[in-house]
């Protein structure tokens, strides 16, 4: 692999990292705990599991230009890589009857707070 392909990379990786401590942040200044960050699964990998009270967090984190292109970048093949995943989760929760579940995205955008989006797309039901 070319240097220059895994300086890509590296950099990538690190603005990803970067991007998905800013989104803990913020959600935890709303109340909620970090359960999992980068949770990976034979299905797919999760950036963030967040919990408040009976309340879970599915969340997608994105860094791009803007909040639009954030909320494109989640496309239909996305989605259901990131259900399955949640789903492989939430079947190991010893309280996962009582448990709601929402898939929410955090956009992080150039030079402003991270924008917590609820309900980024529906789960099966």
């Amino acid at each position: 692999m070319a240097d220059a392909t895994k300086a890509r990379r590296r950099k990538a990786y690190r603005r990803g990292h970067h991007g998905e401590t800013l989104a803990s942040l913020a959600l935890m200044l709303k109340g909620y705990r970090i359960l999992a960050r980068r949770y990976r699964t034979k299905l797919g990998e999760i950036d963030l599991i967040a919990r408040r009270g009976d309340l879970i967090l599915i969340v997608e984190v994105k860094a791009r230009r803007s909040l639009v292109e954030a909320m494109e970048a989640i496309a239909l093949e996305s989605e259901r890589r990131i259900e399955g995943a949640a789903d492989l989760w939430l079947a190991r929760q010893p309280d996962y009857g009582r448990l709601s579940v929402r898939f929410d995205m955090v956009a992080i955008l150039p030079w402003r707070w991270p924008v917590h989006v609820e309900n980024i797309f529906q789960g099966r039901s």
